[in-house]
C-alpha cells in the first residue's frame, strides 16, 4: 500500500522549464486527498515552486540540498544545504575535456557554480541561445560519448547528464534517492510505502538513483499522458 508520492517535475508533469498545466495540477490535487505528495527536483525548491504556479506542496530541491513548504499560500525554506566545490579543479578538467572533444566555442562561461555549491558543465556555455540548447543533443548520444570520461574525472560526485546540453554534479551524498530515504525517516514513512514519478531513470539520468537503489517507480515517457499513465492510483 503506498503512501507518499514523489513527483519528478520537468518532463514528468511540465515541459522542461515550463509552467505546470491545469490537467497536471487538478490530477496532483486529487491525489493528495488519497497520498501524501512531494516533488524531488534536480532545480532549487523555489524555482519549482514558481514553475507550479505556487502549487501547495512539499519540495525537496536539488537532490535533497533544500527542503520546502507552502503555507497559507507562501513558499518556506525550511533547510538549505552548501558544498564546497574545488573551483580550481572543475575549470582545469573542463577545459581539458572541451579541447579533447572540441567544445571550445562556446557562449558565456565554461563552467556554472551554483550557489547551493553544485555545479553545471554546459557545453554550448552559459550563455548558449535556448534554441541551440535544445536542438544539440536531444537523444543524449553527444554527451554519452564523454560520459564515462566525465565520471572517472569528477568520481567524488554523481555526475548526471543535465538539462539539453549540460552535465551536472552534486556531492554524493545528494541524490534523489537518499533525498526520499531522509524525507521517509523524518516523516515517519517506510520506504516500501514510496511511488517515484519520473522521467529519467537512465545512465547519468536525475532520477537513476531510484532504480538503482531499488525504490518503487513508474516512468514517464510524455508528461500530456501522466494522467492516463496513472489513473490506478486514484
Amino acid at each position: 500500500m503506498k503512501k507518499l508520492l514523489g513527483f519528478d517535475l520537468d518532463g514528468t508533469l511540465t515541459q522542461h522549464r515550463s509552467k505546470l498545466e491545469k490537467t497536471n495540477a487538478d490530477f496532483l490535487s486529487a491525489l493528495q486527498k488519497k497520498y501524501k505528495v512531494i516533488m524531488v527536483g534536480a532545480g532549487g525548491a523555489e524555482r519549482i515552486y514558481h514553475q507550479m504556479n505556487d502549487f501547495p506542496i512539499d519540495i525537496i530541491g536539488n537532490y535533497g540540498m533544500e527542503e520546502s513548504r507552502a503555507e497559507s499560500g507562501e513558499f518556506r525554506l525550511i533547510r538549505r544545504d552548501k558544498s564546497y566545490p574545488n573551483k580550481e579543479y572543475f575549470i582545469q578538467q573542463i577545459g581539458y575535456l572541451r579541447e579533447k572533444y572540441g567544445y571550445t566555442d562556446y557562449k558565456g562561461d565554461t563552467v556554472e557554480f551554483h550557489d547551493s555549491g553544485m555545479v553545471t558543465f554546459p557545453l554550448l556555455g552559459t550563455k548558449a541561445d535556448i534554441e541551440d540548447k535544445l536542438r544539440f543533443d536531444p537523444t543524449r548520444e553527444k554527451r554519452k560519448v564523454l560520459y564515462p570520461e566525465v565520471v572517472k574525472l569528477f568520481s567524488d560526485y554523481n555526475v548526471y547528464i543535465g538539462g539539453s546540453s549540460s552535465f551536472d554534479f552534486s556531492e554524493k551524498k545528494y541524490n534523489k534517492y537518499y533525498a526520499i530515504k531522509n524525507y521517509c525517516e523524518q516523516n515517519g514513512f517506510q520506504l516500501d510505502e514510496v511511488l517515484f514519478i519520473g522521467d529519467d531513470f537512465g545512465e547519468g539520468g536525475g532520477d537513476s538513483h531510484v532504480r538503482i537503489f531499488g525504490l518503487d517507480f513508474v516512468e514517464i515517457t510524455d508528461y500530456k499522458q501522466l494522467t492516463d499513465t496513472l489513473r490506478f492510483l486514484l
